[in-house]
Parts: C-alpha cells; structure tokens; sequence
C-alpha cells in the first residue's frame, strides 16, 4: 500500500492535506449549520478564528504524525513534522502579522 511507503515526499503531501481534511471536519462539527462559502467568509473575515482553525487542524497531523513514528517510517514521519511546522509558523503569522 502506498501509505507504508517510507518516503519525505510522502510525508509532505500527507502533512499538508490532512490540516485541510481537519479543517472540514471541524467545519462539520461547529458549523454545519452555515454553508461553506459563509464558513469561508467569516473564517477570513475574522483573523483570530483563521489560525484557531489552523492550529485545530494540526491535530490531525498529530494524530498521522503519532501513527508514522509507532510504525517506524521516520521518512514519512519527518516529512509530516515538516509540514506541521510550516503550518504552525502560517497559524503565528496570520496572528501576530496580519
């Protein structure tokens, strides 16, 4: 199966795609009752809503990342803890800079 490669690039597609898979679930837990062009409109509307989205969805990769690292494919591992990063520096700047 593709998911037990160990490979960076792997990783980095896996840690950039699950926030965004996060980001929907939370959508569908708080604000089912809001389309989704409105959920958008008000996310980037209200900055601090953005990056507690964006940090929420990093539990995701959390939980992918943990899934990695007990089965030993660090490749794959780094490669979400990199995209987690960069995710994580996104949330701060959208906070404290925009």
């Amino acid at each position: 199966m593709i998911l037990k490669k160990d490979s960076l690039k792997l990783g980095l597609a896996l840690g950039f795609i699950t926030p965004i898979v996060g980001m929907f679930a939370y959508y569908f837990i708080q604000f089912r009752l809001f389309t989704l062009a409105e959920f958008f409109e008000v996310m980037f509307q209200q900055k601090s809503l953005l990056s507690g989205i964006i940090s929420l969805s990093l539990i995701a990769n959390a939980v992918v990342f943990t899934l990695y690292i007990n089965k030993q494919i660090d490749k794959t591992a780094r490669g979400i803890f990199i995209a987690t990063c960069i995710y994580a520096l996104a949330a701060l700047v959208v906070k404290w800079v925009l």
